[in-house]
């Protein structure tokens, strides 16, 4: 599975542990960077077998809502500079919140300053809404998108 991969060694972290929720899911509609996290951490990464927790693509740190002005933040680092599948990866992290939260929440999703070589262009393509709707249009993209979502191979 190495072959032709842009980055055929990651590291890979441990996963951590879930925390219980004693909650109902958007009881009050409050939402909690934790709450992301726990939906978002099990995105498979594109290029390998491994989850973006795993790879420390995202952490609970890179996720910060702000309930006032109705936005969430989603901060993330892709494993090498030349990632060619940060945007894949900013596209699934939008599609699974775009799943699961309130639809009044603008979603900023940004790859991390200085963490990857064409930071202004990625993150332009994934907070641009015709853009993200054109990538989602393209059928091999889409079936991308779907098996970094709803893989069970973690």
């Amino acid at each position: 599975m190495t072959l032709g991969l842009i980055n055929a060694n990651p590291v890979v972290h441990a996963k951590k542990e879930r925390i219980a929720r004693t909650e109902d899911f958007h009881c009050d509609d409050a939402v909690d960077p934790l709450e992301i996290y726990d939906f978002v951490r099990d995105i498979r990464d594109p290029e390998h077998p491994y989850s973006l927790e795993q790879l420390s693509v995202l952490s609970e740190e890179s996720i910060t809502v702000d309930e006032k002005l109705g936005r969430i933040l989603i901060t993330f680092t892709p494993t090498i500079q030349h990632c060619s599948m940060a945007t894949v990866i900013g596209l699934c992290l939008r599609v699974k919140l775009k799943e699961c939260f309130p639809p009044h929440f603008k979603v900023d999703i940004k790859v991390a300053p200085g963490s990857h070589a064409d930071e202004e262009s990625v993150n332009k393509q994934l907070n641009d809404k015709e853009r993200v709707a054109a990538a989602l249009e393209n059928p091999n993209l889409r079936q991308l998108v779907d098996e970094c979502l709803y893989s069970s191979e973690l």
